[in-house]
């Protein structure tokens, strides 16, 4: 792979740096139900590879991602290599219960030990709390045996470097992020192109000195592969109201010659507010089209024009029906 320079930044308050791209592997999992295809293991493990011999430092995963699929596929390439690369930084989530939705500390714990196992590590150098908003009882995971309590004693004990908010829906986000000092955030879906519903929490956790990590730059795909062949929006299929400020986004990339999703990659990059932003990737190409995305010369004019064009700041996944695994 062509060792294009990412810049690396450093994480908030801690003592980690960052590359300005984090690849997301959500979709190495194998979720169809999610992104309406599916990855095997072979592809997903040659994905990740291209990714530790690429010029970025920081791969996010998740306990439920494939209900344990994407942290064991990762964790097989960690092992190949002998531990995982030097100056990488992995970033991994508690998640609740599949099966009960609960989310205390003994849940919390359990899955900490479980991605550990999967990823053959002995410390989580990033570890998140994530998605509260689909948990049975908010206040059990708020609570003193609650998940984020956990959380922190996890970080206390060392297990973890760096801890985190990684969820959904900003009205559940901005109480958690006021009550209890985390070290970053990730929000997805809703800084983009085309919606800024997390706006005030970004600004928030920036004044904070909180970390933000700007996930789903593409919204689903749909500013990375195009409307025409890809008319879909965070994960559902998308209505002609919703894909008519895409279009005419593409209309002005179009007239520039610039592609979509550079424009969207870049409209993340280049905000002073987001530390890194995470770019879902499913296979070896996508790796090598985001770091050329990250590096492709964009004319002001682009910017000027889109201003024009407008955003909604209303929830994007409101309607979502969210299918775990």
């Amino acid at each position: 792979m062509t060792k294009l320079a990412i810049e690396q930044v450093k994480l908030g308050k801690t003592d980690l740096s960052v590359s300005k791209i984090c690849f997301g592997t959500s979709a190495l999992g194998d979720m169809p139900d999610t992104y309406g295809y599916g990855v095997d293991e072979a592809r997903a493990k040659a994905t990740v590879r291209s990714i530790f011999d690429g010029p970025t430092n920081f791969i996010d995963t998740s306990r439920n991602y494939g209900l344990g699929r994407s942290e064991e596929r990762i964790g097989t390439v960690i092992r190949e290599r002998g531990g995982l690369p030097a100056g990488f930084v992995l970033s991994t989530k508690l998640d609740r219960d599949p099966s009960t939705n609960r989310f205390n500390a003994s849940q919390a714990r359990r899955s900490l030990e479980q991605s550990l196992s999967a990823l053959g590590i002995n410390q989580i150098d990033i570890l998140h709390l994530h998605d509260p908003e689909h948990c049975n009882s908010l206040s059990e995971v708020t609570g003193p045996n609650g998940a984020i309590k956990e959380l922190f004693r996890i970080k206390e004990e060392g297990l973890a470097r760096a801890v985190g908010l990684a969820a959904g829906s900003i009205e559940t986000m901005m109480p958690i992020l006021r009550d209890f000092d985390f070290d970053v955030l990730i929000t997805h879906n809703r800084f983009t192109l085309v919606n800024r519903n997390a706006e005030a929490m970004i600004d928030f956790a920036h004044a904070k000195g909180i970390a933000v990590l700007n996930a789903a730059p593409y919204a689903g795909g749909v500013l990375a592969k195009g409307s025409n062949s890809h008319a879909r929006y965070v994960y559902q299929e998308a209505s002609p109201e919703i894909l008519y400020p895409i279009r005419r986004i593409e209309t002005v990339c179009a007239k520039h010659n610039v592609p979509l999703g550079a424009v969207a990659l870049q409209f993340s990059m280049r905000d002073t507010r987001i530390t890194s932003t995470i770019c879902g990737v499913s296979k070896t190409e996508r790796v090598y089209e985001t770091l050329e995305w990250a590096r492709f010369p964009i004319p002001d004019a682009v910017w000027e024009e889109l201003k024009v064009i407008g955003y909604s700041s209303d929830d994007p996944e409101a309607t979502r029906n969210y299918v775990l695994g």
